[in-house]
């Protein structure tokens, strides 16, 4: 093996070994002072024009320990050898120059001393030597650091293969995240280039790394640079905007990763773990609500709130943004125990002050004696009545139980709200309400009458609030966790119709928009939520493919299984044939004009679905739901015969 050859295999194997461990603080000091001796004897060499007799001598050998001595204490002032030297950063730098120069300035000190009190005596070195031996000490000390992390980052990332990434943004965060890739280096991460929307940022170079306009990205570039993947950095941009720019990107086949926001970092540090994958709720932002109206304080602060299903997507975000404003007691009520055990950890590890605020109780809001056990013992103000069972497929299987726990639960909860003169009663309900075609929405909408009876009766003191939306991004069972499954399985990836859309809205927005109506209300309104565009599910699924690294019908196939039992193809806030709405002041609150019946009526319809429950007798349940809500029209499902049955007993001469 030549010479060049046996170099190269003892520094790779050198590189391999530092890869496998992290040099010792000592090694690396020991190293710095190994270095602060030489640098000071060839000082020496140069002042004494390489007359080694003068160099070698017995006082200047003593000399030369001082010298390290003093250099050594300053090492360990400043810390300077704790820096990981793979890892070196700028950071690093600064605390080499820092303890450099506080040790030649107490030389300085040293030797000016010494010539004036004491001879030269003790310490007889010519401060010439000091101002050279700084500077070679200066450089050699930065200079090792960052020629051995440059060894070890190009000789391990060809050995790792290189990942050729754009960064999106030109900023600070831009950079971070260029210095946290490259402390990575064993990951193979090589920055192409910047892209910024920053007319005087594009053209140049940020870092030694060219800045390019969002319009150079073509994919023909992405090829030509072979790009595998564009990390999107900037931390400060709307929504929209960011959803906009994530719309292109994703067009170019590339895999798209993000960072959190900064208050994410870890210890105020981006770590090369927290920059993911894009996820498909980035693509489905919108603005963000703020919430500034003083009355949610004043309704909410120092009083005893209840949220019932506080365990589920909904409940346990509204009990999240409760928190904020200090009640005296929030009541968290819930049948699923892990759930509710798993949020009690979360909260006692957020807000340990709180631990008596925080009363919880599992609990079936069908059960009618433990549902009053608990409005005796905790007297609640508010009430948000969250539970409900809502999966379409599953109610048109068992309307049994949407009838016991969305219409008689719903029944429970109101009743004892009047009962114990609760003010508020707000009640989460559904788009699938609207001119329902599944037994789930019609009870919905059965529950949302009843309120509305309730409101309506004379002589009540609780104001009665219904709020209406349409599907929540991550809720339990939602499409986009089904899909996130069958990608991560291989697909494939089922999707019932290619024309089906929904509406989407984040939890938290959601339960924003919930707070705010529950002190706008002033009785029975149905308060209706700015929804958005509708999204095409098709399109939502391709998505998602592609941002899982994928090529939609090639890596992984999508497949149609046709509506399920219930579902339509298009979900409505509200019913373009009989409701109308009015405007609030908020742009996303609309109140919704809707028809209610009388409480009479509505204990009418109960009595036969409770003879109903009773008997089991499912389709008499279902048939009773549609004669108490005309617009229940039954879609793909094995109760559309009642639709016929009911059409014929109107249109029938007798």
């Amino acid at each position: 093996m030549s010479t060049p050859g046996v170099t190269n295999f003892l520094i790779e194997k050198l590189l391999k070994f530092m890869a496998a461990k992290i040099l010792s603080r000592w090694v690396i000091l020991s190293k710095d002072i190994i270095i602060v001796w030489l640098s000071f004897l060839f000082a020496y060499v140069l002042r004494f024009n390489f007359v080694l007799t003068d160099v070698f001598s017995y006082e200047n050998i003593r000399n030369s320990f001082v010298f390290v001595a003093v250099f050594a204490c300053y090492f360990l002032i400043f810390k300077s050898y704790l820096g990981i030297i793979r890892h070196t950063s700028i950071s690093d730098a600064v605390r080499v120059f820092e303890a450099v120069t506080a040790s030649s300035l107490t030389l300085v000190a040293v030797v000016l001393v010494d010539q004036k009190y004491f001879n030269n005596y003790y310490f007889n070195v010519p401060l010439s030597v000091v101002v050279v031996s700084y500077l070679i000490i200066m450089f050699t000390l930065i200079f090792t650091r960052i020629f051995i992390k440059l060894l070890y980052n190009n000789i391990l990332r060809k050995e790792k293969g290189v990942i050729n990434v754009l960064i999106y943004g030109a900023g600070d965060s831009g950079i971070i995240v260029k210095n946290t890739l490259a402390q990575r280096a064993v990951s193979g991460y090589k920055v192409v280039g910047f892209i910024d929307e920053d007319m005087g940022k594009i053209g140049k170079t940020l870092e030694r790394v060219d800045i390019f306009a969002p319009r150079d990205i073509t994919s023909e570039f992405i090829q030509k640079k072979n790009i595998e993947e564009i990390i999107f950095s900037i931390q400060n941009i709307e929504p929209l905007k960011k959803k906009e720019v994530l719309d292109d990107l994703l067009k170019l086949g590339v895999v798209l990763k993000n960072i959190p926001p900064v208050d994410h970092w870890i210890q105020g540090k981006l770590n090369f773990g927290q920059i993911q994958r894009v996820k498909i709720e980035d693509l489905l932002q919108r603005e963000a609500i703020k919430l500034n109206n003083p009355k949610i304080k004043e309704n909410v602060f120092g009083k005893t709130i209840l949220v019932t299903g506080a365990a589920g997507s909904i409940g346990s975000e509204l009990v999240r943004q409760l928190i904020i404003y200090k009640p005296a007691k929030l009541v968290l009520v819930d049948q699923a125990e892990t759930p509710l055990f798993e949020l009690m950890l979360e909260l006692r590890k957020k807000h340990p002050q709180l631990n008596g605020t925080l009363v919880y109780f599992i609990a079936d809001v069908s059960n009618q004696k433990r549902m009053e056990a608990i409005f005796d013992e905790i007297n609640p103000m508010t009430v948000f009545h969250a539970a409900a069972y809502k999966h379409v497929p599953m109610m048109e299987d068992h309307p049994m139980e949407a009838i016991r726990v969305n219409i008689f639960g719903t029944r429970i909860l109101a009743d004892l709200s009047v009962k114990h003169k609760v003010e508020t009663f707000v009640m989460i309900s559904t788009d699938k309400a609207v001119k329902p075609t599944n037994v789930m929405g019609a009870s919905k909408r059965f529950a949302e009458m009843y309120c509305q009876a309730m409101a309506n009766e004379n002589g009540k003191t609780t104001h009665f609030i219904t709020t209406r939306f349409g599907n929540v991004l991550g809720s339990n069972g939602s499409v986009i966790k089904i899909f996130r499954k069958q990608i991560e399985s291989g697909g494939p990836v089922s999707v019932t119709h290619p024309d089906i859309t929904r509406f989407f809205m984040t939890i938290p927005e959601a339960c924003q928009l919930v707070i705010e109506a529950s002190v706008m209300g002033e009785n029975s309104e149905i308060f209706i939520f700015d929804m958005g565009e509708p999204v095409k599910i098709l399109d939502l699924a391709k998505k998602m493919i592609i941002l899982a690294g994928y090529e939609p019908d090639k890596d992984i196939m999508i497949v149609f299984t046709g509506l399920r039992p219930g579902e339509k193809l298009y979900e409505e806030l509200l019913d373009s044939g009989s409701e109308d709405v009015v405007q609030t002041y908020h742009p996303k609150i609309m109140i919704g004009k809707v028809s209610w019946n009388t409480s009479e009526s509505m204990l009418v319809f109960l009595r036969e679905l409770q003879d109903a429950l009773t008997t089991g007798d499912h389709r008499k349940m279902v048939s009773v739901l549609k004669k108490a809500i005309p617009e229940y029209i039954s879609k793909n499902s094995v109760y559309e015969s009642l639709d016929v049955l009911q059409l014929e007993a109107v249109t029938s001469p007798g």
